[in-house]
């Protein structure tokens, strides 16, 4: 997923991060200036669901404007562990199942 936090803001007239801060405060969303940093560059840790609805309230967005999907950064799927383990040369001991042990079932 890509952050397009600053494009949505900017396209809002608003250009500077402390403006969005103020607002975002205004909507009683107040946030330090590193998470506020985080949020601009384009780079963040965490954003709550409880943030991202504020956020979109006050930029007037849907969340499809600030999440952008990058669906070819997704690695491939890996091969499954037994084709690994046959070219290790090693090999894996078959799962067997236990024989009952004598116990009851609990009642009903």
């Amino acid at each position: 997923m890509k952050w397009n936090l600053r494009l949505a803001a900017a396209n809002r007239g608003i250009w500077k991060a402390s403006e969005l801060q103020r607002m975002l405060a205004e909507r009683g969303m107040v946030i330090s200036a590193g998470k506020m940093s985080g949020l601009w560059s384009g780079n963040p840790n965490v954003v709550k669901l409880q943030d991202l609805d504020v956020i979109c309230a006050v930029l007037g967005c849907g969340v499809e404007e600030l999440l952008i999907p990058e669906p070819a950064t997704v690695s491939a799927p890996q091969p499954a562990a037994e084709g690994k383990a046959a070219a290790d040369g090693t090999a894996r001991p078959a799962v067997v199942p236990r024989g009952q042990t004598g116990r009851t079932l609990p009642p009903r």
